[in-house]
């Protein structure tokens, strides 16, 4: 199985506000390398935001933008690409939002979520959060919130339910971003 996990954190509530991201890369069922940086929201960072994550805005101050990223991370967003996040709807809302902030075309892909798949697959677990499924699983998820633990773990989540209920059991989740 062949596909890249991504997570991104942001800076406040705006969906253009990307301030890390990560990315898993899996190839023939193994993460085989790894990818992480802030990112320069050039926003105002949430209260909120930067006590789920802890980033700050000193942090960023000298990372790229994604605009500048982009180059070097596309190919991993293509129409023949499997792209998988854990609550997707958010994250590829990121990636989109941020990218037409720089009037960047925002490419089609395909896309997984391991949120939808657990709430098939783990429905007796109390809540289908990536923190509740890594601990029911034994996944490691030692820094939650911070976009690299949570791309790996998002990759191991779906390793993990392709291995126990087959990769045929995953098909009908995968969809074509944006619709």
């Amino acid at each position: 199985m062949d596909f890249v996990a991504f997570d991104f954190e942001t800076a406040n509530a705006k969906r253009n506000s990307a301030c890390s991201l990560a990315l898993s890369v899996v190839r023939n069922g193994q993460i085989v390398d790894e990818f992480y940086s802030l990112i320069n929201p050039q926003a105002e960072f949430a209260p909120t935001n930067i006590r789920i994550h802890g980033i700050r805005p000193a942090d960023v101050k000298k990372a790229p933008t994604l605009a500048e990223l982009w180059p070097h991370i596309q190919s991993f967003f293509q129409p023949n690409q499997l792209a998988v996040a854990h609550n997707a709807s958010f994250d590829c809302s990121v990636l989109k939002c941020t990218l037409e902030s720089y009037d960047i075309t925002v490419p089609q892909f395909l896309v997984l979520d391991t949120l939808k798949t657990s709430r098939k697959f783990f429905a007796d677990f109390p809540n289908q959060k990536l923190d509740t499924i890594c601990q029911r699983l034994n996944i490691s998820l030692e820094n939650h919130h911070n976009a690299l633990a949570d791309a790996s773990a998002c990759a191991n989540i779906l390793l993990y339910q392709a291995n126990h209920f087959g990769s045929s059991a995953l098909v009908d989740f995968i969809k074509t971003y944006p619709k």
